[in-house]
Parts: C-alpha cells; structure tokens; sequence
C-alpha cells in the first residue's frame, strides 16, 4: 500500500473530524431525549476521547504524506480505527436493547450510517477499511441475530438478512469507487502525461521557429541590404525595376516570416501586448499615405474618414493597433480593382470602430465563416491569383481578441465586403511626442566612433557600406570577447552587438561592457541581431541595451537609432566636462 493511501486518508479523516463530532452530539442528545439517562453523556465523552487518539496517531501521515508506515504502525492505525467504531455504534447497542421499536430502528439507522461513512472515506487503504467495516458489521449483524437467539423471535433474522444485503451492496459500491479512483487516476496521469508532451512539443516548436528565423533573416539580411545598397547607385530603368522586384520580393518574405511568428506567440499565449499614446489621426494618415500610391495604380480611390468624435490621442498598444489597420487595407487593396476602398472611424464611449469598407470581389458565403482561420482565404484559387498565406485577417482578429475587441466581416460575393474592428481604448489627455524622421541626415553620424560586433563576414561588410557614407569611423570585431577587449582601449559613441557569435555571445559581452569593463560603462549598446523574438528581446532588455533592432537591417532605423544614441552620447560627454 502507498504511503499517498494513508496520506489520503488521514486527510480525510482530519477534514471530517468536526463532522463527527457533531453527528456524535446530535446521536447523543437524540439517545438522551428516548430514553433520559447519563449514558449517552459517557458515551459522548468516549467518543471524543477515541477521536482525540485517531487525530494523534493519523496525524503523522499529515505532516510527512510520504511517510511509509511499518507493520507495527498499520496494526496500530487498525486498532485505533477499531476502539473508534467501537465506541461511535456502541450507543446503537445501548438503544438496540433499552430503545424499544423506535430505538432498534434508530440504532439500525446509524449503524448503516457509518458503514457507509467508512467505505466512502477509507476505502484508499483496505487494512483499515476491513478494521472499520468489520467493526460496524458486527453490531449491524450482531445485534438482530443476538435479539433473534435471545428472545426466540427468529423472523428477526429478516433483520438480519437485510443487514447482510445492505452490507453486500455496499461492497459493490466499494468495489465501483475503487475502479472509478483508478479510472479517475489513470485519465490524470495521461492528461498529465499529454500536457507534458504538449509542452514539450510547443517547447521544440518554439526551438525551431527561432532557429529558423535566425537562419532565415540571416541570409535574408545580405539579400535586402545589398538590394537596398544597389539603389543608390546609378542605374538605369530596367535595373532600377529588378532591384525593386527584389526587395518587393523580400518584404514579401519578411512578412511572411514575421505572421508566422506571431501566430506561434497567439496559440502559445505569449503574445505581450503593450500600451502607449497612439495619435489616432496621424497613424491613419501614415497608413493612408502607405497604401494610396498602390490603390491609385490599380484605378482604386482610397479614403479615410473619421468621425469629429474620435478623440486626437488614445491608449493602446500602437503596433498592434497599427499591424490590424494595416492587414485590413492590404486586404482591400488586394482585392480591389475598381471602385473605392473606405476607412471610417468611429468613436462611442471609450469604444473605437473603424470599418474596412471595399468594392472588391467580395467573399462567397459558404466561406465567409472561415476567413479569420489561419491558412485560409476564400477561394482555393485565391493564392494563386492574388498571393498570401490567408494569415494577416487569422492574425488580426486574434490580437483584436487579446486587445479586448472583435473584428468582424460582412459581404456580398461580387459587391465587396467591410471589416468591422471594435477595441475599447482610454482617451488620453496627453498627445505622444512628435516622432523625428527616422532618416537620418547625412553628417549626423559624421566623425562618430562606432564598434560593431559580428560574427558573419558579409553582415560586417554591409554595415561597412551603410555606414561609412556618412562619415562614421568604425571598429569592426568578429565576437563578443574583442568587443569587450576593443571597449577597454577606445571610447566609442554607440555600439551594435549581435547575439549568437563564438567565444562570448553579444548578450555576455554587453553585460560585461555595461558592467564597467573598459571606457564604455555608459555607452549605448544597441543590439543588432537576427534573433527577433520576444524572448531574445527581454533578454537584451535585461543586459541594459539601449535599443534592439533585428536583421534584415532597415537602414532609415539603423541611421536614426544611432544618431540618437550618438547624440545621447554627445549630451552625456558635454555634461561630464561641465561637471
């Protein structure tokens, strides 16, 4: 028998002591008020004596459940549940004999009683089961064929018949509850068992999506940024046409990347969502100004309107807000060829709705229920003649529901269809902070020092070329030790770190530059890095870096996060000779 048994059961048994002890003083006062007498009051006074020795002895099993008891300690559990039961029936005895008709049918009554107290709440261990049942059996039995023999009124054996078939019901009942407890037991430790596999499984699945957006963006970054590289030189029409193919084509795959990550993070439930100002009618205009040009070439007037309700300034989480406004134009201008896509915005009671409204090819009905789920789009040929994955609306309507909102469609096949996103916000009295142009001038990074670690030839090369035009000195490193090594000797303004490299990883090598290894203590460090999920972020968060920007490197943000961190520099350095 299991040490968890007896553990079990001296749970049990703890939990019902006061139920006991109260169903003993109501017995009690009902034995008194039949038949008035001081032996009711004795027996209530033993059966608290017994029950202050079961607390005593189960109460090892309490405080230590993996406690294996001896031979000697299950002899002695049996007989404290023995003197137990025999003092708790011993008043059906008392009323079996002095009672009269109504004392023998009480008596009979808390006998059967406590026979199926004990089956239903020791059951777990059987020494003890046996100990307690055999015990009220006894007078459940013994007392109708003791009076049958006594008295010679043998048709009282029925009594007893009907006690012996009680008893036998009881069994089955015991028996069903002991298969039930293992059924019970066996269907946990394979949920258990299918919850481990599940987390291992999300665990391995969320491995390799990070191993393969590393190894993904990786070479992705040389591809975008040498396509980015080719623009600003001379080219003619037909070459300037296959560069743009090109980084079309690697947007494309960055976004596919990207929906595929984010769905990952949605079904693990790892998905932060953060809350800021968001400039409600700048973000649409920046949207606006994003797609109009594509709509405007496909014959397509697009709109946006909102309503002089909706407040200047609101919180929410901003790339969220904006990554759900985003699929939803896409979708239209894809879908569009003629006509008008409308934007309308709407504002009631610290709710916003804003509906995708477009004259496209609309959504026939049969699969208008299913084009938030992930993969799908409305038609098997809708890939083939229009791209995508069937992503961005599955994405969308899960971080509407995460945000506390809905998004929701309606359409005619051939009219067009409107997608309605309903997200409770707070107005906020405060509007966000004019953002820079993320462009850098040229000249703002002229004569600045900057150490750039990493472990790939071609990555150094490309921050080589993107960033020597404007005039910077840089210190190029292949791993985190001689970053560490070059932060000792030279002052630097801003420093890029990658992550995964031999010898010492970026995130060591910033902790140790933070840490004040070196001219750099106060440096800004800005991690630079093909690994772009949210764990890798907190984890550079948690080193103390300044910003963190993932590969492919879009140069307008590399520029502007290092002119800013450059000038925070400047700014630091100037207050140190003030001081």
């Amino acid at each position: 028998m299991s040490a968890t048994a007896y553990a079990l059961v001296a749970q049990v048994r703890f939990r019902e002591l006061k139920t006991r002890v109260g169903l003993g003083a109501f017995i009690g006062m009902t034995a008194w008020f039949f038949l008035p007498s001081i032996w009711p009051i004795i027996w209530f006074l033993g059966v608290l004596l017994s029950q202050l020795v079961d607390w005593a002895v189960f109460r090892r099993f309490r405080r230590d459940p993996e406690c294996e008891p001896g031979p000697a300690y299950v002899v002695l559990c049996c007989a404290v549940t023995v003197l137990g039961v025999a003092i708790y029936s011993g008043i059906a005895a008392w009323l079996w004999i002095n009672g009269g008709d109504i004392g023998r049918a009480f008596a009979l009554v808390q006998i059967a009683g406590g026979l199926l107290h004990v089956s239903l709440h020791m059951h777990h261990v059987r020494p003890i089961l046996f100990a307690a049942v055999a015990t009220h059996g006894a007078y459940f039995l013994g007392l109708p064929v003791l009076s049958a023999v006594l008295t010679g009124r043998w048709q009282e054996l029925l009594i007893a018949l009907g006690c012996l078939l009680y008893m036998s019901h009881l069994v089955v009942a015991v028996r069903q509850a002991n298969t039930t407890t293992r059924l019970l037991r066996s269907a946990k430790e394979l949920e258990q068992n299918a919850r481990e596999k599940a987390e291992e499984a999300n665990a391995a699945k969320s491995d390799f999506l990070a191993v393969i957006s590393h190894e993904i963006r990786t070479p992705m970054n040389a591809v975008i940024s040498a396509a980015n590289l080719l623009r600003r030189t001379e080219l003619n029409e037909r070459q300037a046409e296959h560069v743009t193919m090109l980084t079309d084509a690697g947007d494309v795959m960055m976004g596919l990347l990207n929906d595929v990550l984010d769905v990952s993070k949605i079904e693990a439930g790892k998905m932060v969502l953060e809350t800021d100002d968001v400039d409600v009618r700048a973000r649409l205009a920046s949207l606006a100004r994003l797609w109009e040009p594509r709509a405007t070439a496909n014959g397509v007037q697009l709109v946006v309107e909102a309503s002089p309700g909706v407040p200047d300034c609101v919180r929410t989480d901003p790339l969220r807000f904006q990554q759900i406004l985003f699929n939803l134009i896409s979708n239209a201008v894809k879908f569009t060829v003629k006509g008008r896509i409308t934007v309308q915005v709407d504002w009631e009671k610290d709710v916003m709705t804003v509906r995708v409204t477009d004259t496209g090819c609309g959504i026939p009905a049969a699969r208008l229920a299913h084009v938030f789920d992930s993969f799908e789009q409305a038609e098997a040929g809708t890939t083939r003649r229009y791209g995508g994955t069937g992503l961005g609306l599955s994405i969308s309507r899960k971080l509407a529901e995460l945000m506390g909102g809905g998004l929701t469609v309606a359409s005619i096949e051939g009219e067009g269809a409107t997608f309605t996103l309903v997200l409770p916000m707070q107005v906020s009295e405060t509007r966000p902070a004019e953002v820079r142009a993320i462009e850098a001038e040229v000249g703002t990074l002229q004569g600045r020092s900057i150490l750039a670690a990493d472990d790939h030839e071609v990555n150094r090369r490309i921050l080589t070329l993107l960033l020597e035009p404007h005039g910077c000195r840089l210190t190029l490193v292949e791993n985190g030790a001689e970053a560490v090594a070059a932060a000792r000797i030279e002052r630097f303004d801003a420093i890029l770190m990658d992550m995964q490299m031999p010898v010492m990883d970026g995130l060591e090598a910033t902790r140790r530059i933070r840490g004040g290894e070196g001219l750099n203590g106060d440096t800004a460090v800005i991690a630079l890095t093909a690994n772009a999920l949210d764990i890798h972020r907190q984890a550079w968060e948690a080193a103390g870096v300044a910003g963190f920007l993932t590969k492919p490197i879009d140069p307008a943000i590399l520029f502007g996060t290092l002119a800013d961190a450059c000038a925070s520099a400047g700014t630091t350095a100037a207050r140190a000779e003030v001081a």
